[in-house]
């Protein structure tokens, strides 16, 4: 899949499975997905966003400190499932 399409996929999986109010279309691919200064995410939302990685994309989050870094933005979690998919 080429790299904008991963992106986009990421954003759709992330609005549908989070129920964001925000369209994936004014989602930055650099953005904070937690804390104040970006969507606001909190850990429920880590938890569903690591379920639906692994369904969506077949890449598993070992565990809270890889979760860290691989969901921080859009342009991480595309990283981690380039080099992380089955």
């Amino acid at each position: 899949m080429p790299t904008e399409d991963l992106h986009e996929a990421i954003k759709e999986m992330m609005v549908e499975n989070l129920m964001l109010k925000v369209p994936k279309e004014e989602i930055p691919n650099d953005m904070p997905l937690f804390g104040a200064e970006g969507l606001g995410l909190d850990s429920i939302d880590a938890l569903e966003l690591v379920v639906s990685l692994e369904k969506h994309f077949g890449v598993t989050v070992p565990n809270s400190d890889v979760a860290k870094n691989a969901l921080a933005t859009v342009n991480t979690i595309h990283d981690y499932v380039v080099k992380n998919r089955k």
